[in-house]
């Protein structure tokens, strides 16, 4: 393994362009609670947090342990019964995991998703051969913005934070890869180039990067 540097990859939105099925599956959710949710929200309470944080946020009240289980575990299966038939990579990526895994860089998920979600998406699009590690929601205490995910990337391939790439979709993601205090790709299926500017780099999908334009980051 190349100990000096390493890639670590949000899932929904970086691996997959997902989020436009989350919000089939959102919408399909929120009506039959009667909830009222705008795209602000989506945005400012929603994306990139784990379901335990915005299920609350959205609905508005505070929800028991057991109800939060049950509620997370609807909107995902929901969500993977839609996307199962359309899901595929993020155009360029295994490409792009392919160099690295030549030069030896370890590769990384690290996402805020439920562990079904990450073995489904893996599963369906065969990425999985290309991670050393898959860390999910149950890994960390503190979602994003908070950089718990984005350490605990790093110790597991035994690398400090800064030598390591994290690409990110979302808001809280960037500023958790950023707090982290790892180089940041922004990868703009959610947000704009303009709403990404204090990343390191932005690109639109993984054929606008090579492991040269990678290592340059350094």
């Amino acid at each position: 393994m190349n100990k000096s540097y390493a890639a670590v990859f949000d899932m929904d939105g970086v691996i997959v362009d997902s989020n436009p099925h989350h919000k089939i599956a959102l919408d399909q959710f929120f009506k039959k609670y009667n909830l009222e949710v705008s795209e602000k929200d989506l945005h400012e309470k929603l994306y990139g947090r784990r379901n335990q944080e915005w299920i609350p946020l959205i609905f508005n009240r505070e929800i028991d342990a057991e109800e939060l289980e049950q509620l997370s575990f609807e909107k995902e299966a929901l969500f993977r019964e839609i996307y199962a038939d359309d899901i595929v990579p993020v155009d360029g990526l295994e490409d792009f995991l392919k160099q690295l895994n030549k030069a030896n860089i370890p590769c990384v998920v690290g996402t805020s998703a439920p562990v079904e979600n990450a073995d489904f998406v893996l599963e369906k699009t065969g990425l999985g051969k290309y991670f050393k590690e898959v860390l999910h929601a149950k890994h960390v205490s503190i979602g994003k913005p908070h950089p718990d995910i984005y350490l605990k990337t790093a110790k597991a391939v035994n690398l400090p934070p800064t030598k390591c790439v994290v690409f990110e979709d979302s808001l809280p993601g960037v500023e958790a890869g950023l707090k982290s205090e790892a180089k940041v790709v922004g990868v703009t299926t959610t947000h704009s180039p303009e709403e990404l500017s204090n990343c390191d780099l932005t690109i639109k999908d993984f054929t606008e990067i090579t492991l040269d334009d990678f290592l340059r980051l350094f």
